[in-house]
């Protein structure tokens, strides 16, 4: 029996220097207030990279919130009336995705927080999310691989509706989020990109991560004041 868990993911875009400011001191404010939420079962603030959001510089304008929820409903509440967010869209543009979880394994914080939601459907968009500890021994020679990577995935961009590299601590805590047209799409850059390969390999190989995580997901609806890639995708014949 599928789980009845839903997991969103939220871009906050915001401009202005105080605004900013703002954003950033939220980023130790924002997880005390998330921890009281009804219904909310994991909950985690992200920052992003400069550029397309993979760098070790930070980008003070564009923030992540990933939550896991135990149900639509509880999500739903959270979004249409609790203070925090709403405190959030007085400040920010907004981009939310919610999605079912088809498949997660390895850890975050020493547990795997997504429950499976659905089967993998070939016909729908799908999420992906890596988030990886790591070793300080391997920051040098990790981040040295990220540019080339980054770059590989932008030549996808016909079949890639967004990316981003987000992450909890700079440079050690780092996650990636991606949406795609199909899993055809996804499983094609996975697995035919020399450049996402060879970081696979190289990770395996020299065990760069102390903790790491990998989920898919479909994302079946959206929220936002701002472009929605789903709609992109929903234009091409693509299924929510």
């Amino acid at each position: 029996m599928f789980s009845q868990q839903i997991v969103t993911f939220t871009l906050l875009h915001y401009k202005g220097l105080r605004n900013r400011w703002w954003a950033l001191g939220q980023m130790g404010l924002s997880p005390e207030q998330l921890a009281r939420v009804p219904g909310q079962r994991f909950a985690k603030m992200l920052g992003s990279g400069a550029g397309k959001g993979f760098s070790i510089l930070p980008n003070f304008g564009v923030y992540g919130l990933m939550i896991v929820w135990e149900d639509e409903a509880a999500a739903r509440m959270f979004f249409d009336t609790h203070p925090l967010f709403a405190s959030y869209k007085e400040r920010a543009g907004y981009q939310t995705f919610f999605m079912r979880t088809i498949k997660a394994h390895g850890a975050w914080e020493g547990q795997n927080p997504f429950e499976t939601g659905t089967d993998m459907q070939e016909e729908k968009p799908v999420a992906v999310l890596t988030r990886a500890t790591i070793f300080t021994r391997h920051l040098w020679r990790f981040w040295t691989y990220v540019p080339p990577v980054s770059a590989s995935i932008q030549r996808h961009r016909k079949n890639l509706l967004l990316a981003i590299g987000v992450g909890e601590l700079p440079l050690i805590q780092q996650a990636t989020f991606s949406v795609w047209r199909n899993p055809a799409a996804m499983l094609e850059y996975a697995y035919q990109s020399n450049h996402h390969k060879n970081v696979v390999r190289k990770t395996r190989e020299l065990g760069w991560y102390s903790e790491e995580l990998f989920a898919r997901f479909h994302p079946y609806s959206f929220e936002g004041n701002m472009d929605n890639p789903l709609e992109t995708a929903h234009q091409h014949g693509t299924q929510l």
